[in-house]
């Protein structure tokens, strides 16, 4: 079936039907996912007549819904016809913007309270990440907020989450504990055999430099995984 496309360009519709006349108007939350998404997009392909609104249904077609197209590579974007570098870019763009608004942020002297604090500010960040991420969360004698710490970036192993590399940071800040925070891409926080045993060697570290861990925390889809809400710390410390 051939592709439907708008037969003339969105600066000759009507002002009431151009979607960004329409949020004006209106306001945004009147607007569909596409006409909200033609906005971003801005403008249409001349040599094949699609509008703005013709490119973002195209994608929201392919890609479903927002959180999918949030993950999508530029350069994948841009294999979409009519879809070249700076739409690419804008959509990236928006979609990074909203994830930052979504994540809710840690304020430097904030007193860590419960693990569903870390997890409302992680969530959005690391939901939708193709690869794993370590993070320490640095913390001063009253468990508030030092600052965090990207460890690393990839499959999480004894290896590349060393000791030296966790503590480093904390060492320099002066920390007198952490909290350790990673994802899983396959949106499960079950931890694996591999996640507990960087975790009881990170933990047996910090015994070493009197450097508690609190916790570790795992970042799934739409939950975590907590070792210290499940009493998994208690037998390694």
């Amino acid at each position: 079936m051939k592709e439907e496309k708008s037969t003339y360009p969105i600066k000759e519709w009507p002002e009431s039907d151009r979607p960004r006349e329409k949020l004006l108007e209106q306001g945004p939350e009147s607007l569909s996912d596409a006409e909200l998404l033609a906005i971003v997009l801005r403008t249409g392909d001349g040599t094949s007549g699609r509008t703005a609104l013709d490119h973002a249904r195209q994608l929201l077609k392919k890609y479903k819904h927002f959180r999918n197209l949030a993950s999508v590579a530029a350069t994948e974007l841009c294999d979409i016809k009519g879809i070249g570098l700076a739409k690419a870019a804008s959509v990236q763009a928006v979609m990074e913007i909203s994830r930052r608004y979504a994540t809710e942020k840690f304020s430097q002297g904030k007193a860590f309270c419960r693990s569903e604090d870390v997890f409302a500010h992680f969530h959005q960040r690391l939901r939708d990440k193709k690869k794993e991420s370590f993070f320490t969360l640095l913390l001063d004698s009253k468990n508030r907020i030092i600052r965090e710490e990207l460890i690393s970036e990839g499959t999480l192993t004894s290896s590349l989450v060393h000791p030296r590399e966790a503590f480093t940071p904390a060492i320099r800040e002066s920390a007198t504990s952490l909290i350790l925070v990673h994802n899983h891409p396959s949106g499960d926080p079950t931890p694996s055999r591999e996640d507990e045993e960087v975790t009881r060697r990170l933990v047996e570290g910090g015994k070493l430099l009197g450097i508690s861990v609190l916790d570790h925390i795992i970042i799934g889809q739409e939950s975590y995984y907590s070792f210290a809400d499940r009493g998994k710390l208690k037998d390694i410390r």
